[in-house]
């Protein structure tokens, strides 16, 4: 579950990542269950119990069996107590970031199965909507905005094999929306996010940039702040990068979940509200081995770091700590396996299902990027000195895609990052 999305105001967002993932989690160490305390039984031996409960109860059944994640990660993991089953569910909600109310829908369905998706689970049994109407709207503009979202989630749900069958609806100052994903798995049906191992590599499925692509397109109707990027980006560039950044957040992460499996993924995240850096901090710390993930490049929606520098770094884009909503996964895979999970990911034949083109149907294949790689280390997470800035056209252009190829054709045969690069200083 991601505990903050991206929000519009962006002297709020600046820095999220470098500062909330620890002291959110701290506070979140509250729903932690007890660890049960361990006695002395009547035959010398020793019986779990968890105070009083167990007091009135006596010795407490034994837990079911299985992995099991917490507090801190992308969805729960509940062992259930039938037949090695797994319980997997996740939460988000936040408030609106495009105009489109349709599209905002989708994306807000797209960033909740995410979650699962990024346990490489590709099926869900079951959502439920979250859904606040602004108190502020007038009768109008309730009955065209909040249908039209209504049924882009439900749409996007629906593209991701599942169903919307409840949820919860509010008046609140604030329009939000969101749900709650759930499906119960097979232990061959999840890949757990804790087994990266030095050697393996970083892909990323999805651009960065969004939050600087969504506050650049509101500023061309704010002279005070447009007249800060108008010398680096035209105002066509600007329009190009909020579509580009909308669909991509539409898109479902459904297909990298499925080639996860096929290509031996070791463990993966989803880019949201922490930023690429805050994330993959956050995921290193899960890994069983000494590991620590170093980030050499950095994809970015075109123009976006031209924007992102001229504004003074404000979104903290280059240094991984802009947030992004319903980003892509961030997976560690073996070196061997990572230029054929970008290939497959690029094909159409498997692109089909994860995305949504600009007349609402299914887009073309997506890409992946490699950017970086898994060493020994003590569970941390860094970005170079100077990362190489990979610029991501629009799609439908003519370079669109040719570089993310070079990018992991030249990895692949090139293997680990240059001396200079490895020894740059920890970000920590």
């Amino acid at each position: 579950m991601s505990v903050l999305e991206s929000p519009t105001d962006t002297s709020f967002a600046a820095g999220l990542g470098e500062l909330l993932p620890e002291a959110l989690l701290k506070l979140l160490q509250g729903l932690e269950p007890d660890r049960p305390a361990s006695v002395a039984g009547e035959d010398g031996g020793t019986g779990t119990v968890a105070g009083d409960e167990a007091s009135e109860y006596g010795q407490l059944a034994p837990a079911p069996q299985g992995p099991r994640l917490g507090i801190g990660m992308d969805s729960c993991v509940i062992p259930l107590r039938h037949g090695g089953l797994s319980l997997i569910q996740t939460t988000d909600f936040f408030y609106p970031l495009v105009e489109d109310p349709y599209m905002m829908g989708r994306i807000a369905c797209a960033n909740v199965l995410s979650d699962l998706y990024a346990m490489g689970v590709t099926e869900c049994d079951n959502m439920l909507m979250l859904l606040s109407v602004s108190q502020k709207m007038s009768d109008k503009e309730r009955d065209k905005v909040m249908p039209l979202m209504m049924q882009g989630f439900r749409d996007a749900a629906e593209e991701g094999g599942t169903s919307v069958t409840g949820g919860q609806t509010v008046i609140n100052p604030w329009i939000i929306i969101g749900g709650v994903a759930t499906v119960v798995c097979q232990p061959n049906d999840f890949i757990m996010p804790d087994s990266a191992v030095p050697g393996d590599v970083l892909v990323l499925t999805k651009p960065l940039g969004t939050q600087v692509a969504v506050n650049a397109h509101q500023w061309l109707d704010m002279p005070e702040k447009w007249n800060k990027i108008k010398l680096v980006v035209s105002k066509e560039e600007v329009k190009q990068a909020y579509q580009e950044a909308m669909l991509n957040m539409a898109t479902l992460n459904r297909t990298a979940a499925a080639l996860m499996h096929t290509f031996n993924a070791h463990a993966a995240t989803d880019i949201t509200g922490f930023g690429i850096l805050g994330h993959a901090r956050n995921l290193a710390l899960q890994q069983r081995s000494d590991v620590a993930f170093v980030i050499h490049n950095l994809p970015i929606l075109a123009k976006m770091t031209a924007v992102s520098k001229a504004c003074g770094n404000l979104f903290g884009l280059l240094q991984g700590t802009s947030s992004e909503t319903s980003g892509g996964l961030l997976i560690c895979l073996p070196r061997e396996q990572a230029a054929r999970f970008c290939a497959e990911m690029k094909s159409s034949r498997l692109g089909q299902g994860g995305g949504v083109g600009q007349d609402g149907g299914v887009g073309e294949g997506q890409q992946a990027w490699i950017i970086g790689i898994v060493e020994k280390g003590s569970r941390c997470a860094r970005i170079i000195d100077k990362p190489r800035i990979i610029e991501v056209p629009p799609r439908g252009s003519v370079s669109w895609g040719q570089e993310g190829n070079n990018n992991n054709n030249k990895a692949n045969s090139t293997g680990a990052p240059s001396p200079t690069e490895r020894q740059s200083p920890a970000l920590n």
